[in-house]
């Protein structure tokens, strides 16, 4: 997000909604039969479920995110746009307006099924605002936006993005406490759980709804208390979302909580505030053009006035301005008004909604024809109906933007805005910006004023949103988010041959981390190199005199902040004369998809013949057949890839193969069967009592516990009839939890073991 100065406890009823379909009005007209209203809202609820901080709800959709900013003095909320600050004065807005679109037309909404998640994405936000209520001083920004946008990359990472670029995670995450001199921002909050109590009556608990109330009550006496931004517009909020007045906040918020409270002394709050209201340029006029918006709401507050009072005076206000909208507002081809540059679309939108909302209601007695006909080409247009036919809704319709700009959904591994070329996940139900002022668009992640998202800009689409569906129906989608396919393997090896000669060969191995389902810290991540000893014990050499020298650890650049090295074994006996090496990154932190120097940890390694003779041969190597003759890095599958001991990526020399994520399985095949076999099988040993000869870690009985017996484990899991274990053998394996029976866990226990992580078993 850049600057911008330019203007729950869901009850029994609402879990037993109706049938998810609607039959559309015989009234339709031909542009709003095209549409499905009802999806439309389920993919732009979910756009709020991307923006999700803090510890995530168990309702949460969206596979790619997970809990982030666990630090945050106020953890929930939302994230503002495509950054990770969170702002309260476009928060609290965007939650006002869904609330409004709740309150004025919950019918459609129970119908088409989606009032759980409706209930449940408004009282996500709320319940954030209400904790930022501290009694006599309020929370209203969490997060710095000037370091924030210093670093591109995914939110589960913030902390590494930020520390990696020379920031400390703390500083990234401050945040900002006021008592005075923040009118509009507490008063934008206390508008959102005025409205917010109002939407969710019969929809959650009564002690919620009390609570929002409380909260809303104490935060509009702050902001009427000091009438001032001062406080706020001198702090880091000002360079993102700078209040250009607060009177209208105050006007909107009184009007709300007059109608949660039926207390007369907040419409005369609202009365009283009417003269400071803003006027249109060089006359004393009310002002009615602009629109609904983050930082002016008095359009919203005046259709709200005039439903409170019936006054024939504001009434001819909130006609004026519908009026502007309607006939004055510079017109795009295919109908959408075009207000201004930056987020077109987001004015059109909650000026339909104003004008839809205002056409049901206070209009309501006169021809509002051309008011319908206005508020549908506005929604209809994003939704795809327009000259190009495409949708401004990420992934609604068949043409819908590609590349929002948004870190998380974009998911660079490489703090850079233009890599990777494509977006690596869909970011449904986003509105982007819109078009230019001559109508044409281009869907690039690099032009914010276009494409960026930000949940404002879905405030007024939601809300008109539920008019629509409410009028005409809608079916939502059951299957919907669908899973994601992976564009490669989150975890893999880029390989090259450093050096190679008949004494040995050094191959520089860079282990890569570009998760991005979740992006994460992972753990114990490995890679083997297989290759063939034939050459070596036919000279009378044994495979344990090889000399396997480690000349660079990348890893061991993070010493200082307590990450562990790499681990690496001596060679292991795969089969016959073919061996491999296991290299171990231990703690997750050394490889990270944070920046350049950090998606890849290089382990450069140097295998030689013992007392630095010759005869060695690498041509014969399993591993060594993609990368002998590259002179560029190799991904090879044939130097596979573990987490936690399980084979993620890769294929080992008897067939043995996985992936790495790509399809919607988690198994690894085997070359023995055409079937699959899952790698959590687990066999249940017949006796748990252990008797003395019992050898914890010694799957293999050979007498020691070393990287021989991880292997014996997994591949007893993965065919136990062609690699079957004794019952000494399965007796000593079962060391973690033992008595549950051998499956991966015990394998990766056993590793840990032997590299030292752990110093007993069993666990």
């Amino acid at each position: 997000m850049f600057s911008k100065f330019i203007s729950g406890i869901v009850s029994a009823a609402v879990l037993l909604s109706s049938a998810q379909f609607i039959p559309v009005s015989d009234s339709v007209n031909a542009a709003s039969t095209t549409q499905n209203y009802a999806e439309a809202l389920q993919k732009s609820l979910y756009f709020y479920e991307c923006q999700q901080a803090g510890p995530l709800p168990d309702w949460n959709n969206v596979e790619w995110r997970s809990d982030s900013t666990m630090i945050d003095s106020v953890k929930g909320g939302w994230y503002d746009a495509g950054d990770h600050v969170k702002f309260n004065l476009p928060m609290s807005y965007s939650a006002s307006m869904l609330a409004w679109g709740l309150y004025q037309y919950p019918d459609g909404i129970q119908k088409c099924g989606e009032m759980t998640d409706y209930v449940n994405n408004l009282s996500f936000v709320l319940d954030y605002l209400s904790e930022c209520d501290k009694g006599t001083e309020a929370v209203y920004q969490v997060g710095n936006g000037t370091i924030d946008h210093t670093w591109w990359g995914p939110v589960e990472l913030y902390q590494y993005g930020m520390e990696d670029s020379g920031t400390s995670y703390e500083s990234a995450r401050e945040t900002l406490t006021a008592s005075e001199g923040c009118s509009a921002v507490f008063g934008e909050m206390s508008a959102a759980l005025a409205s917010g109590y109002c939407a969710l009556n019969g929809k959650v608990d009564q002690s919620v709804l009390d609570n929002y109330l409380a909260h809303s009550e104490n935060l509009f006496k702050l902001a009427d208390s000091s009438k001032s931004d001062a406080v706020y517009n001198d702090s880091n909020a000002s360079g993102f979302y700078r209040s250009s007045h607060f009177y209208d906040e105050l006007f909107y918020a009184a009007n709300w909580l007059y109608i949660a409270t039926k207390d007369k002394a907040y419409l005369d709050k609202a009365t009283s505030y009417i003269p400071n209201l803003g006027t249109e340029l060089g006359t004393s006029e009310l002002k009615y053009s602009w629109s609904q918006c983050w930082d002016d709401v008095m359009q919203g507050g005046m259709l709200l006035y005039a439903q409170n009072t019936k006054d024939p005076t504001y009434i001819a206000r909130v006609k004026k301005h519908v009026d502007y909208w309607t006939n004055t507002v510079a017109k795009l081809p295919g109908g959408m008004r075009w207000l201004t540059t930056w987020g077109c679309a987001r004015y059109a939108q909650a000026a339909a909604f104003i004008a839809a909302v205002a056409s049901d209601t206070v209009l309501s007695d006169s021809d509002t024809s051309a008011y319908v006909k206005f508020y549908e080409e506005q929604i209809n247009f994003v939704l795809g109906d327009n000259p190009d036919n495409r949708s401004y809704v990420v992934g609604y319709g068949e043409n819908s933007p590609k590349n929002p700009h948004h870190r998380t959904a974009h998911a660079s591994w490489k703090n850079d805005l233009a890599i990777p070329d494509t977006n690596r996940h869909i970011l449904y139900g986003a509105l982007v910006g819109g078009p230019n002022e001559d109508g044409t668009y281009k869907d690039d992640r690099q032009n914010y004023v276009n494409n960026e998202v930000a949940t404002d800009y879905n405030a007024g689409f939601t809300a008109i949103l539920c008019k629509m569906i409410s009028k005409y129906g809608g079916t939502k989608d059951s299957s919907f988010p669908p899973k994601e396919k992976h564009d490669g393997p989150e975890f893999y090896v880029q390989s090259v041959v450093k050096q190679a000669s008949s004494s040995g060969i050094s191959i520089s191995f860079k282990m890569t981390n570009h998760s991005a389902w979740p992006a994460r810290v992972q753990d114990n991540l490995s890679f083997r190199y297989f290759f063939d000893l034939s050459e070596v014990i036919k000279a009378g050499k044994k495979p344990e005199d090889i000399v396997i020298r480690c000349d660079r650890d990348q890893s061991a650049m993070y010493a200082s902040k307590g990450v562990k090295g790499a681990v690496i074994s001596k060679p292991v006996q795969y089969s016959g004369s073919v061996y491999y090496i296991d290299v171990t990154l231990p703690d997750g932190r050394a490889v990270l998809p944070v920046s350049e120097g950090m998606q890849q940890c290089e382990i450069l390694l140097a295998f030689v013949m013992p007392d630095y003779g010759s005869g060695w041969d690498s041509s014969n190597d399993f591993s060594a057949k993609d990368i002998l003759d590259s002179e560029d890095a190799v991904i090879s599958e044939n130097i596979p890839v573990y987490v936690n001991g399980k084979l993620y990526y890769g294929k080992e020399p008897d067939g043995t193969s996985a992936d790495g994520g790509m399809s919607d399985s988690t198994e690894i095949t085997t070359k023995s069967s055409t079937s699959t076999t899952s790698i959590t099988t687990t066999s249940k040993v017949a006796t748990t009592s252990l008797d003395e000869t019992t050898k914890y870690g010694d799957a293999n009985c050979d007498g020691k516990t070393d990287i021989s017996d991880v292997v014996a484990i997994r591949r007893y899991l993965v065919n136990n009839k062609k690699y079957p274990l004794t019952n000494n053998g399965l007796k000593n394996s079962d060391v973690h939890s033992v008595g549950n029976g051998i499956n991966a866990q015990d394998a990766v226990t056993i590793q840990q073991f032997v590299f030292g992580v752990i110093t007993k078993l069993p666990l």
